[in-house]
């Protein structure tokens, strides 16, 4: 049952990425989702350019990050400064279960939507906010993204970043929003099913940078405990274990290991990769003698691994029982198998009947998938929403005309 959040309703005034994946996300789960927009252009999403590629040489007429973000959603386009504007917000705020924003706390004070107006519109309204560097202290208004809130501020990229390299880790495209905008859904359903139990309508906060933390954490405990700078950093291609690294193989591609308990794997491995001599041999067994002599070893499996093309290794490995994948490209994650059968793909078609793909939230209800629905376009379900409010025809070509929505 994707739709297990049925009958609960979203109010969302928040652009770019990460908090409205949050609401793709609530969406996806059956929750009737508002995207509330400006009359003007709408969320700057929309007009996003991802890695300077220019929208009109993609073959699908859809904007990638807008329809991850945004899909299964419904857009109103209100001017919420103006008074007939206010007044549609505060009906819509009225009838919603979840007011989920982006704005900071600046930005909600002066548009008067602190807590305790949205309260006046609807005191059993869950208000969740989604931030750059959290709702208190000095940077509570600076602006964040996740390139900076989460990558940079939170230590994700030092972390990520082996010594000795030129330049830090650069992210992809929305790296940490989407991680962050699945955690803030989280905390929103859960504040769903407290005020279910405990008639409480809580305040639901997230931001980058704590999502950032959350990620490095291990970094950042064991910086503490060491009085180091985190998890000990390896040259790429060498690690502690050498049967929990990647191999090149002969056609270039990539191989990743990851036997955590190399004495469990070690000896059925050896023989798999054609090399059954080193199964007892005192260099690499037990594991201590393994990370001992870890360069020795590390050379022999990536002389072992560039003797094959990756689909012989991953017909070689099919009966491993220890953890082993490839390294797939973007391109090629659509046709796994797994995906496939998962649903972990939204099929969808554009408006030229070109078939295009949305990956899902990451978390299905018995076993289904949610319903492949595209991002609105701007100000699309306009009418239908005011309609739904209780305003007639007349009253809302006086909004149209006034301004008040598009």
């Amino acid at each position: 049952m994707s739709g297990l959040l049925s009958g609960v309703k979203v109010v969302e005034l928040a652009s770019w990425t990460y908090v409205p994946c949050a609401g793709a996300m609530l969406a996806d789960w059956g929750a009737d989702v508002i995207k509330v927009e400006d009359t003007k252009g709408g969320d700057p999403a929309r007009y996003l350019v991802s890695g300077g590629l220019r929208p009109e040489d993609s073959r699908v007429n859809a904007n990638a990050v807008m329809e991850i973000g945004n899909h299964g959603k419904r857009s109103l386009a209100i001017d919420i400064k103006s008074p007939d504007g206010r007044e549609i917000f505060g009906k819509l705020l009225a009838q919603a279960d979840v007011f989920l924003t982006n704005w900071l706390p600046g930005q909600l004070e002066r548009a008067n939507l602190t807590v305790d107006e949205l309260r006046k519109f609807n005191p059993d309204i869950i208000i969740a906010r989604g931030s750059g560097q959290g709702q208190r202290g000095p940077d509570a208004n600076r602006p964040g993204f996740d390139g900076t809130s989460y990558t940079g501020r939170a230590g994700v990229a030092f972390a990520l970043t082996p010594d000795g390299v030129e330049f830090p880790f650069a992210q992809t495209t929305a790296f940490g929003d989407l991680q962050g905008g699945a955690t803030l859904a989280g905390g929103v359903s859960a504040a769903l099913f407290h005020r279910e139990r405990h008639r409480h309508a809580a305040i639901v906060d997230g931001s980058l940078l704590a999502q950032g933390m959350w990620a490095v954490a291990p970094d950042i405990a064991i910086a503490d405990y060491y009085g180091n700078d985190g998890v000990p950093k390896w040259q790429a291609g060498d690690a502690p274990n050498p049967v929990v690294n990647r191999y090149k193989t002969k056609d270039g591609r990539w191989f990743q290991l990851m036997f955590l308990q190399a004495d469990r794997y070690w000896a059925d491995f050896c023989v798999r990769i054609g090399r059954p001599e080193l199964s007892d041999d005192a260099r690499f067994t037990p594991l201590a003698n393994l990370t001992a002599n870890k360069v020795e070893a590390t050379a022999l499996l990536r002389e072992v691994f560039a003797e094959r093309d990756l689909a012989e290794w991953v017909e070689i490995f099919q009966a491993e029982t220890g953890a082993w994948c490839t390294l797939a490209s973007p391109a090629e994650v659509p046709n796994d198998p797994q995906v496939q059968a998962n649903g972990y793909l939204l099929t969808l078609t554009d408006d030229k009947g070109e078939e295009f793909h949305t990956v899902a939230a990451p978390v299905q209800f018995d076993e289904t998938p949610p319903e492949p629905t595209r991002s609105p376009g701007h100000g699309e379900h306009t009418d239908e929403i005011l309609t739904e409010l209780g305003y007639d025809w007349d009253k809302i070509i006086d909004a149209k005309v006034s301004g008040a929505v598009l």
